[in-house]
């Protein structure tokens, strides 16, 4: 690259003492062959590599894991026609023993995943597991209109679908088998149905 450079330098010098050579002929000529000079010093200044003194510091990665399990637009009727807004379900963890579930609602989707990492935070449970990451015993339980149940099964990895597999993933759960035994596909209350049955969870 250097090499290129100093060759095109050299080149350009050349071209230059032949334009100022001929330019003493008129005041015209010496104007254009300052031109065409500057135009090519600002050429070779701009192919010259750049220093890369402008580096970003990487991002610090925050303390818990989040996933958005579900995102609804809702709108309310007004006297002068209908307002939208957003209304998201969180879920956050540190796949070492703490989850939690949060609700958001905002006028846009960033103020609403605000509100419900704020409101998951405020609700985070610290799961009883075993040395393996399983749970100790088989655990049942209900919210609204969702039933689930989770199973230690050892050496099966972690076996759930919906929000129930986003939840124990996050929690660090794992060798276990999750049902949902409900038709419900409501992914806020199957999520807080897991939350209510891991609260359920004793140590042996």
């Amino acid at each position: 690259m250097t090499t290129t450079l100093e060759q095109e330098q050299e080149t350009v010098q050349t071209e230059l003492e032949t334009a100022a050579s001929s330019a003493e002929a008129t005041p015209i000529a010496s104007a254009v062959a300052n031109a065409h000079a500057e135009r090519s010093r600002g050429s070779l200044r701009s192919r010259a590599p750049r220093s890369s003194a402008r580096t970003r510091a990487p991002r610090e990665r925050g303390e818990f894991d989040q996933v958005t399990i579900d995102v609804r637009r809702v709108a309310r009727v007004m006297a002068g026609g209908r307002r939208f807004s957003f209304s998201l379900v969180v879920v956050i963890g540190d796949r070492k023993g703490r989850v939690g579930v949060g609700l958001g609602k905002g006028a846009d989707t960033a103020l609403a995943i605000d509100k419900a990492t704020r409101d998951a935070k405020k609700h985070l449970l610290t799961i009883t597991r075993t040395a393996s990451g399983s749970i100790p015993h088989q655990v049942r339980a209900k919210y609204a209109s969702s039933t689930v149940e989770i199973i230690p099964s050892s050496g099966r990895g972690l076996v759930a679908g919906s929000a129930m597999r986003t939840v124990l993933d996050l929690g660090g759960v794992t060798d276990v088998v999750a049902k949902i035994h409900t038709r419900s596909k409501n992914k806020l209350t199957i999520a807080r149905a897991t939350i209510a049955a891991l609260r359920l969870l004793r140590a042996n």
